[in-house]
């Protein structure tokens, strides 16, 4: 499957540097052509899909609290059509709500299989996004991803850099997921010790995973998207930049 888009960008990466006009601007300028928006944008929807049509970038994939979509699928279905969606990605699950066992993982992924057909009623695709726990064996020795991944109606948004802070290999957790990727964030982790004012990320390319590999394995997958992401950036714009020219630099084609 061709990428729908080579250089996409998470727009959580820039919450710290309003306004968003000029996040947008800065993003199309050095070649971005898709965003993928969070939950706070969607509190504006009229100026989030002002700023998008006035720089021309898409939005195929939004993240979406899995709390509004157990609540109101109606109202996130909506968004999803007001900003030209495709897919619908449940982006976290703070400690508290995090099953201690694999029946209360199974659950959760069962409920995850029934947004997930539900949005595909609807004519969009549904995701789910990682981090480290996911990664974290349970007593019985299964991982909660495998759980999720149990659930063919739940595609998967692969963050890499979190799968290696979990210890994990991306490359084996790209072999293993390949053909139920909806998105990879491309992202970076620093070398143990530094960048710890931007919590340990780096841009795309400074960091220690081994995107050059990487990069073509992820493609290969089938995702629709390949998104730049940072947790923390300390400069939006220089990591926006960065990252596009090393992306750039791979010449991996869509």
């Amino acid at each position: 499957m061709a990428l729908a888009h080579t250089l996409s960008f998470q727009l959580y990466s820039s919450r710290n540097f309003p306004p968003l006009g000029d996040q947008l601007r800065t993003l199309r300028a050095l070649g971005y052509t898709n965003v993928e928006p969070y939950g706070g944008l969607y509190a504006d929807l009229p100026a989030l899909k002002a700023a998008l049509d006035d720089t021309g970038l898409a939005a195929e994939s939004g993240h979406m609290a899995l709390d509004r979509l157990r609540t109101d699928l109606p109202g996130a279905v909506a968004i999803a059509r007001a900003l030209g969606m495709r897919t619908l990605v449940a982006p976290y699950l703070d400690a508290a709500s995090r099953p201690a066992d694999a029946a209360g993982w199974r659950a959760l992924a069962a409920e995850l299989g029934r947004i997930g057909r539900a949005l595909r009623a609807e004519g969009l695709a549904f995701a789910w996004h990682n981090h480290d726990f996911e990664f974290v064996a349970l007593p019985d020795g299964s991982l909660p991803i495998d759980h999720i991944l149990a659930e063919p109606d739940v595609e998967l948004e692969l963050d890499l850099a979190w799968v290696h802070r979990a210890g994990a290999s991306p490359r084996d957790w790209l072999a293993r997921t390949r053909g139920r990727l909806a998105a990879v964030h491309v992202k970076d982790v620093a070398p143990a010790g530094e960048k710890a004012d931007e919590d340990g990320w780096a841009d795309v390319g400074a960091g220690v995973l081994d995107w050059p590999t990487l990069w073509g394995e992820a493609v290969a997958a089938g995702p629709r998207l390949m998104i730049v992401e940072h947790d923390n950036p300390s400069d939006f714009a220089r990591f926006a930049r960065a990252s596009a020219a090393f992306v750039a630099s791979l010449a991996v084609p869509a």
